[in-house]
């Protein structure tokens, strides 16, 4: 399968995290009070200062994902979706569900031409490709049910950043010129991402005066100043105009969900993450609850018998996310059966010493019937309350649909190339999708997004989450298992290179430097075949030491993000 444009983009923004990869320490933050972690350094200081005004950690988090619209366009959005994990010091866990849905003229095969084939210019650009927004609804329902602040101070950064502009990094500088050609098929995105056709330099200040309007009037209005009035008239017309699906009807009726948090535990912690319509929380507690079987023990990290074990693991894992997971509002998702330990020791029990062909592997059987982009963006929050906040967010491909909302400012998703368009067909990330996914009107389609809270003795211990499609949930899976089984320090943990199974295409991906030549050697005895050489996954992490009583924050050396505490 060629290598999707966004994937590529993905690779050179991290190409400088390479540098810094021999040194995490560059990467990492210490403090007492308040931690925030993310992928862009100027976002991270936005909801610092939030945590030092007296805010919580859903403040914060609120206010990081606004200015993430503004400063790191390629996955922050207003236009987009994604999960929130939330663990409150009065011991609540809770969720918040506020990805994108198909419009209410969506139709199974909408993107199939006569002869069945997936029209795929139409799933993945243009305003066609789009899902109803979710993320200024659900980040607004987040700050009103959970925060402290008022919205005007919590959104009023994101506009300073937008109006008054800021100096642009290297990595923005080249993602922006990367993306020129692609910005070029839609005029309203090449004249905000480019200085009348030729690229902005690093150094430059890039101010964005429509995204302030828009960001303004949802200060003033809450989520009727994106929903209705100027700037819903605004999309409503684009779409119209361009072949979209998106209306006033549509934008009216979303809703966020709030959602009891899906709960496992792992040698004695307990894992709070993502129910659907995310695959990654179910996803990440089967493949938790098969590990716990072996005995793992630290000098194990990186052997062939571990990662025989993982990708056994893994294949297991996403036959069966391909098979059962999808919207529950509108599917049966076997999520105590999927997630039952039991389950899992039949599936540990049946591993042989050579690798099972995928082709052998089918989803497992329950009494109820039970896709993505690698440019998402993560971060995570705690106060020094132990509130903690873990968002995982998305436009889906890199800058999305590639579109920008004339006069509106903010880039719309291609999330409905994450639906199964055509189920058993895989997507641009090689994921393959059932009748579970299949395209319906309001239905919420599948995400691998994985923002989790892992608990030690019902405190926080570990605030996760990744970028990267499909890689999503291997790379906070081996996050989790870095620390708690081979016992490493948070850095470590980050940047240790990883490694990835998703069951079809039947191939092992993995990190420069992953695996050493003894390693492939004794997996390709196996019968293990061996993919891309790729980096898999941009993790933003906190984690607290209860022996001093402070968060050590570390945003992943692959990437450009920072860590901000005090």
């Amino acid at each position: 399968m060629q290598k999707s444009i966004f994937s590529k983009i993905f690779t050179i923004l991290i190409v400088f995290g390479y540098i810094s990869f021999i040194f995490p320490q560059q990467k990492l933050q210490k403090g007492a009070h308040g931690m925030v972690v993310c992928a862009e350094p100027l976002a991270a200081k936005v909801g610092l200062n939030i945590l030092k005004k007296g805010g919580n950690a859903v403040d914060a988090a609120v206010a990081v994902g606004f200015a993430l619209a503004v400063t790191y366009p390629s996955a922050g959005n207003l236009g987009g979706g994604g999960y929130m994990v939330i663990h409150l010091k009065n011991g609540k866990n809770t969720t918040i569900d506020f990805r994108e849905k198909a419009p209410l003229s969506a139709s199974r095969d909408m993107y199939l031409d006569s002869t069945g084939k997936v029209l795929v210019k139409k799933i993945q650009e243009s305003e066609s490709s789009s899902g109803v927004p979710g993320s200024v609804a659900g980040l607004l329902y987040a700050l009103e049910k959970y925060g402290t602040q008022k919205r005007e101070i919590i959104i009023q950064p994101a506009i300073n950043l937008a109006k008054n502009g800021f100096q642009l990094s290297s990595e923005t500088a080249n993602s922006f010129k990367y993306m020129l050609p692609e910005f070029k098929k839609f005029p309203t995105s090449l004249k905000v991402f480019s200085k009348n056709g030729e690229p902005y330099q690093a150094g430059e200040i890039f101010t964005q005066n429509q995204l302030a309007k828009t960001i303004e009037a949802v200060k003033k209005n809450g989520r009727d100043g994106f929903y209705k009035g100027e700037f819903a008239d605004l999309l409503v017309a684009q779409m119209k105009t361009n072949g979209g699906y998106i209306t006033h009807a549509d934008l009216e009726k979303y809703q966020p969900v709030e959602k009891d948090a899906l709960q496992g535990s792992y040698r004695a912690h307990t894992i709070i993450t993502m129910p659907p319509s995310s695959s990654g929380g179910v996803a990440l507690i089967e493949a938790l609850n098969i590990l716990e079987n072996a005995k793992i023990k630290p000098e194990d990290f990186a052997s062939s018998a571990y990662y025989h074990i993982l990708f056994q693991s893994l294949k297991h894992v996403y036959a069966d996310r391909a098979q059962h997971l999808g919207d529950p509002a509108f599917f049966t998702v076997p999520v105590t059966g999927l997630t039952d330990k039991l389950y899992a020791g039949k599936i540990f029990k049946s591993f042989k010493n050579k690798a099972t062909a995928s082709n052998k592997i089918k989803a497992g059987k329950f009494t109820a019937p039970v896709k993505e982009s690698e440019q998402t963006t993560h971060f995570s929050v705690i106060d020094k309350d132990g509130n903690a906040v873990s968002v995982t967010t998305t436009i889906n491909s890199s800058y999305g649909s590639k579109v920008i909302v004339e006069g509106a400012g903010y880039l719309l998703n291609n999330e409905m190339d994450d639906f199964s368009a055509k189920p058993g067909v895989p997507n641009q990330f090689g994921l393959v999708g059932g009748e579970a996914n299949a395209i319906q009107p309001e239905k919420r389609m599948l995400s691998s997004m994985t923002p989790t809270i892992v608990l030690k003795n019902n405190q926080p211990y570990l605030i996760v989450g990744s970028p990267g499609g499909s890689t999503i949930i291997t790379a906070v899976l081996q996050v989790i298992t870095n620390c708690i089984d081979f016992q490493m320090p948070l850095a470590k943990a980050v940047s240790a290179p990883r490694v990835h199974h998703q069951w079809l295409p039947d191939r092992i991906d993995f990190e420069k430097y992953g695996l050493s030549a003894d390693t492939k050697n004794a997996l390709l005895k196996k019968g293990y075949v061996f993919g891309e050489t790729r980096v898999l996954g941009l993790v933003e992490a906190i984690m607290y030491d209860a022996s001093e009583n402070s968060f050590t924050g570390c945003s992943d050396p692959r990437g450009s993000g920072a860590a901000e505490g005090y």
